[in-house]
């Protein structure tokens, strides 16, 4: 057991801040394309909302790893495009998490009563502002919830960034296998991949817990009964 706790420190300090970073990287990447997405998708002209839709069909029908792969190795040995395995990881799974934002976005905009719309142009306001100062506001408070969802599955498919070498959570526990197996048996990994699954299951939880927080602080009171209601 001993051994177990001497190789939770390497485990925290150097396979940690990396699925953190990656994370924080896809989430963030995915919210700057995604927010456009949605709305091109929403007000855009057709072609941009077929690009929009042709996007989001690609990066969500393809499996993560097939696109880690294609990203890492099918760009290297097809064009000679060398990108660092964190790179590759990262916009790899940040286009796919920006075609499921997108989504999420979308039908959070579209959750907005049409009359906000012409309510703001009736008084003056060009559609842009009216984009900005009406639609986006409340769009943002109820993309909260089931933006929660899509950072669990994030932060859980930076686990497969471990296929192309990058360092993170799951790819120390890896590495740390062999040195449990030498000095306690081969039973005793069971035993580390269950602290892997641990620390991950705490990640989610302080994660969702924070979005939770989130949602409560800047949610208006009887903002979403009123939205059912004008539909």
């Amino acid at each position: 057991m001993h051994i177990i706790w001497q190789s939770l420190r390497p485990l925290l300090l150097d396979g940690l801040p990396t699925t953190i970073l990656l994370t924080l990287g896809l989430l963030g990447g995915g919210l700057l394309l995604g927010f456009p997405l949605a709305f091109l998708q929403v007000y855009g002209y057709k072609p941009l909302r077929l690009f929009c839709k042709a996007y989001e069909q690609f990066f969500r029908g393809i499996p993560a790893l097939v696109l880690i792969l294609i990203f890492h190795s099918g760009l290297a040995r097809s064009f000679h495009i060398f990108l660092p395995p964190f790179t590759s990881a990262l916009l790899a799974l940040g286009l796919r998490s920006s075609a499921y934002q997108s989504q999420i976005f979308r039908g959070a905009i579209q959750a907005v009563s049409p009359g906000q719309m012409l309510a703001a142009r009736s008084i003056g306001m060009s559609k842009v502002q009216a984009i900005r100062h009406v639609i986006l506001p409340q769009a943002f408070r109820l993309s909260v919830p089931p933006w929660t969802n899509e950072f669990s599955s994030v932060l859980k498919d930076t686990s497969l960034a471990s296929a192309i070498g990058v360092v993170e959570l799951m790819k120390k526990g890896m590495l740390l296998m062999p040195t449990v197996q030498s000095a306690l048996g081969a039973r005793w990994i069971l035993v580390l991949l269950i602290v892997v699954a641990i620390i991950y299951l705490i990640l989610t939880y302080l994660g969702n817990m924070s979005l939770g927080l989130l949602e409560r602080r800047i949610r208006i009171p009887g903002f979403e009964l009123r939205g059912r209601a004008d539909r």
